[in-house]
């Protein structure tokens, strides 16, 4: 049975990864996954940056996966992370994920390596040529360096089982100039918090978020007024949530989420290096946004 994109949208955490003692906790892990989906989340993204994939082993980034699909069982789709600036890594580690039962993966641009145009399109296509499953593109400039063009994201759409994009460049024009020139099947998520109630309002479908992964019901009732087209709701739930919003990036992400997520009893506030945890400035900082948006 064919994927039903439309299934791709809402309000979809991009997962921590607790650690303990150095070592992946899948008790914490899986606790979070159905937590999250209690508490109304829409879809799940296992091994995104937020789950520290650059710092997982491959053996560590496929068990999280597993965990993820197992303890979901079909709930709500599970997106894994499963890109890499390698393409046979790429490939890799999208087979696995389609073995696993993963619903679609979330495929990054290649970082660091900083390719052209034709070299993205001809990474993405070679992914989408080797795995039968749904890929969103990860559009992440700020982290990637790399963007993907409007042109080249057109030229993707066209490949079957491309559908859609995480968008975290925070223009608000991408959404329009894509879905002009993808169709209007392209599936747009934000990957933004702190934008996406304009991405939404912009004809986005969802938010990959940092902030669900310790606000799940808020983060969910903001997408679902979104999504109705009540945005003097989702106004109000904005304005409760940015400071939150920003709390989660006032030190790189996820060390803030992190404690927020310990604060809360969700898992410890450990991250990897070249990582390092909040610091007492940033524990105030997330403290306060939970404490004011009735969080904590």
């Amino acid at each position: 049975m064919a994927f039903a994109r439309d299934r791709l949208k809402g309000s979809i955490p991009a997962l921590i990864t607790p650690l303990k003692d150095g070592k992946v906790d899948e008790a914490a892990f899986r606790k979070l996954v159905s937590w999250q989906i209690a508490e109304g989340s829409h879809g799940l993204v296992p091994c995104g940056t937020t789950g520290e994939s650059p710092t997982l082993s491959h053996e560590e980034h496929m068990r999280v996966i597993e965990i993820c699909v197992e303890e979901a069982n079909g709930r709500v789709p599970v997106i894994a992370g499963a890109g890499s600036n390698s393409t046979a890594e790429a490939i890799s580690l999208t087979k696995f994920a389609k073995k696993v039962g993963a619903d679609a993966v979330l495929s990054v641009t290649g970082y660091y390596n900083k390719p052209s145009q034709e070299g993205m399109y001809r990474h993405f296509a070679a992914i989408a040529d080797a795995v039968d499953i749904p890929i969103l593109l990860y559009n992440i400039p700020g982290r990637a360096i790399v963007e993907i063009s409007v042109d080249t994201m057109a030229r993707l759409s066209k490949l079957k089982n491309i559908v859609g994009v995480k968008d975290a460049t925070a223009n608000l024009m991408r959404p329009s100039r894509e879905r002009i020139a993808c169709g209007t099947d392209w599936r747009l998520l934000s990957g933004e918090d702190g934008t996406a109630l304009g991405y939404m309002a912009h004809g986005g479908h969802g938010c990959i978020s940092v902030t669900a992964n310790i606000a799940p019901k808020l983060c969910s009732e903001f997408q679902n007024a979104c999504m109705q087209g009540a945005f003097d709701r989702a106004l109000q739930i904005q304005d409760r949530l940015m400071p939150v919003h920003d709390a989660m990036f006032c030190e790189p992400s996820p060390a803030p989420v992190k404690y927020a997520a310990s604060l809360l009893g969700l898992s410890t506030d450990e991250v990897r290096l070249p990582l390092v945890p909040a610091t007492d400035e940033a524990r105030a900082k997330v403290k306060s946004a939970l404490t004011g948006a009735g969080i904590l």
